[in-house]
């Protein structure tokens, strides 16, 4: 039963019921509509009041519902919205602490609205790809007016009721309540109250209008086209409202359905959807149940207060949880500390962070020399050098003092976690928890899963994740884990690319172009050149089988290391980030092509993406084999918060489903047949392989 039925009095109280926010599957939909039929046909009920259980009165469409049939199954949301503005008896929304998407449509159907403060109040569809699709362009405008209703559709962030409400002149809320708490009481008597008014006052009779008409669109138009280039929805978004202003209502909802259905349809609103579900299913591990006692992090302890440290403990002060930060040196600890709160002060001069909520922050951070001094925390995380020696070291020494139950996570990129795991007595205690830099502001958090690593520590992690908003992904062991494991291909054909004749800026140029944040080469300069070079050393010796180019080793060997030094793929100003082309970096690849008895050739854009994409969705392909990853999704959501991917291509494996997989091998096909690329790695994954030849995409 996802909608209740009850009559207090004269009122017939129908209560959304389908946790966690009352979204509006067919069985609540249809509970809507069989409640307005008993309370219209009962005769000591004179009125009717719609709300929500728990915590939300709906936040929208249910997403389990997500893609299927059932989402347009009758009564579908406009039929339940019908049904509502077609009753004989007044009906009353009593709206608290969400209405959102089709909640607040619903809600813009009903004859009257009553709120409670506190209630977020949204149309996020732009945020899936699409306009509202049950009346909400065509509505909103008519109660709030037409730019607020715009900004708010556009923008799709939750404004709160009081704020609405405090507007002269709105109409979407009859009466705003004291507090939540009298939200019931104050919605029976109102609807009590409008029990005998006719006719009952529907939303859509209201007139709706802008003074400046077409001069205010065309502003909106350029706004929205200067902001919103790669995603079509909001520059529909404006035109749904303009519809508003200029239609009939029925002719201003047939508009807005055949955009809604139209966009459905687009590759960006595709990809959109899948992130919103990937990411929600990203925190469900197969065999780690939802209810899985978790260890209470009232602590966090970090070692190392360089770059990767300190940015790591500012997302705990954050979360408003104590941090102490070990470091060898008292200069080290004074330099990381000085770090953090040049990092707090840029936030305050900006208006980000206010001046309290900085004090409370550094108020909860402290600093020892001393590894004894970090025996109680809940958490401790190692963020030192990365080679496998130095954690030895820090792990013998945590595994020493630590109290029994605390989790023991290090920060490493690449290294072995149950290597590390067996230089302590507890390997169930320990997992990896890869953060990125900067660890203040990436989302990504990669949660490695050791091979004793308990379940209880997994959950707690993850929730820990969550309470520091990150968005966490679950790897196992491997040698990068997921996303360096994959992005070791893609710069491997990078440098392929500059053997056979393309350059740094036209490799950058083209993968921007295609919508990645950066491009290989600025990202290597930006993250030092240095560690891949230390990453190809370790594989001449593990991998000699793996084919690289040598031109990034060259760069290296130049002293090359990046923005650090001034110098990489790019020249760097100092005091600036702009890469400028450099003319001795460009002679070194043409010099080596000479070496290699390479003909340089014309190399396209679309073959510079394709080789690095595809090499991406390969490897993925066999990081799922592997089990390293345990859904297509998890490498999306990688890949989309952690690596720059455009979001709106739905990450690596979403977009080589776009293309087909078929297409993707046939690529591959040609690519292997490249005598100066890597053949054997061109060779499909047995995954994509078989999912090519079936007609399959990844799910």
């Amino acid at each position: 039963m996802t909608a209740e039925y009850k009559v207090h009095g004269s009122v017939a109280v129908i209560t959304l019921a389908n946790p966690p926010v009352n979204g509006l599957g067919l069985a609540t939909r249809q509970g809507i509509v069989d409640g307005l039929g008993r309370a219209n046909a009962d005769p000591a009920v004179t009125s009717i009041v719609i709300t929500g259980a728990g915590g939300a009165f709906s936040g929208g469409a249910d997403i389990k519902e997500f893609g299927t049939d059932k989402s347009l199954q009758e009564p579908n949301l406009l039929s339940v919205i019908a049904a509502i503005e077609n009753s004989a008896k007044p009906v009353v929304a009593a709206m608290h602490t969400v209405a959102m998407g089709g909640g607040l449509e619903l809600a813009l159907g009903c004859h009257y609205r009553v709120a409670a403060p506190g209630c977020s109040i949204a149309l996020p569809e732009v945020k899936l790809g699409l306009i509202p699709g049950a009346g909400g362009t065509q509505r909103l405008p008519r109660v709030i007016g037409v730019e607020a209703a715009l900004n708010l559709i556009v923008s799709g962030e939750p404004v709160k009721s009081e704020l609405i409400g405090s507007v002269p002149g709105q109409k979407l809320f009859d009466k705003l309540v004291a507090s939540p708490e009298a939200l019931a009481a104050e919605a029976l008597a109102f609807a009590q109250s409008v029990a005998e008014v006719r006719p009952l006052p529907l939303v859509r009779n209201l007139p709706c209008k802008h003074p400046e008409g077409d001069a205010y669109f065309q502003f909106a138009r350029n706004m929205v086209k200067g902001m919103a280039k790669n995603y079509p929805a909001p520059a529909k978004c404006v035109d749904a409202v303009e519809a508003a202003t200029k239609r009939k209502f029925a002719d201003g909802m047939l508009f807005e359905r055949e955009i809604f259905i139209n966009l459905m349809w687009t590759p960006e609103s595709r990809a959109l959807r899948h992130l919103f579900m990937a990411e929600r299913a990203a925190s469900k591990i197969p065999d780690v149940p939802s209810d899985t006692p978790k260890r209470e992090i009232k602590s966090v302890a970090v070692i190392g207060a360089g770059t990767m440290g300190g940015g790591i403990s500012m997302n705990f002060l954050n979360a408003g949880i104590p941090v102490k930060i070990l470091e060898a040196k008292q200069e080290a600890l004074d330099r990381g500390v000085a770090t953090i709160k040049k990092n707090y002060e840029a936030q305050v001069k900006k208006g980000k962070l206010k001046e309290d909520k900085y004090a409370q922050r550094m108020a909860l951070l402290t600093t020892t020399l001393d590894y004894a001094d970090l025996k109680d925390a809940d958490l401790v995380i190692e963020a030192v050098f990365e080679e496998l020696g130095v954690k030895e070291a820090v792990f013998k020494q945590l595994d020493a003092v630590m109290k029994p139950g605390a989790i023991l996570a290090s920060n490493t990129s690449t290294l072995d976690v149950d290597k590390i795991a067996a230089f302590t007595k507890r390997p169930e205690d320990v997992v990896g928890m890869h953060f990125f830099s900067p660890a203040n502001v990436m989302k990504l958090l990669e949660v490695v899963r050791g091979a004793k690593t308990s379940k209880d520590v997994l959950a707690t992690v993850m929730a820990i994740g969550k309470k520091i908003k990150k968005t966490s992904v679950v790897s196992g062991v491997c040698d990068g884990f997921i996303g360096n494991r994959m992005i070791e291909q893609y710069s491997r054909q990078a440098g392929f690319l500059l053997d056979e004749g393309a350059t740094p800026q036209q490799v950058d140029r083209a993968v921007e172009k295609f919508g990645f944040a950066m491009g290989p080469f600025r990202m290597g300069d930006l993250a030092g050149n240095d560690i891949g070079w230390a990453i190809r050393k370790r594989r001449a010796v593990e991998r000699a089988d793996m084919k690289y180019s040598r031109t990034a080793d060259k760069l290296c060997e130049l002293g090359r290391f990046g923005q650090k030094t001034g110098a990489g793929w790019y020249d760097y100003q100092a005091g600036k980030r702009d890469a400028i082309p450099s003319d001795l970096v460009n002679k070194m690849i043409e010099d080596h092509r000479k070496e290699l008895g390479i003909t340089p050739r014309k190399i396209s854009d679309e073959e510079i993406v394709e080789r690095l994409v595809f090499a991406l969705v390969n490897e993925g392909a066999h990081i799922l084999e592997d089990g390293i990853a345990s859904k297509s999704g998890d490498i999306d959501m990688v890949y989309l918060t952690g690596y720059g991917f455009p979001i709106y291509r739905g990450g690596p494996m979403h977009y080589a489903s776009e293309v087909g997989l078929f297409n993707v091998v046939q690529a591959m096909d040609r690519f292997a047949k490249n005598p100066n690329d890597d053949a054997q790695f061109w060779k499909p994954a047995p995954l994509l392989a078989k999912l090519a030849a079936e007609g399959k995409a990844f799910a």
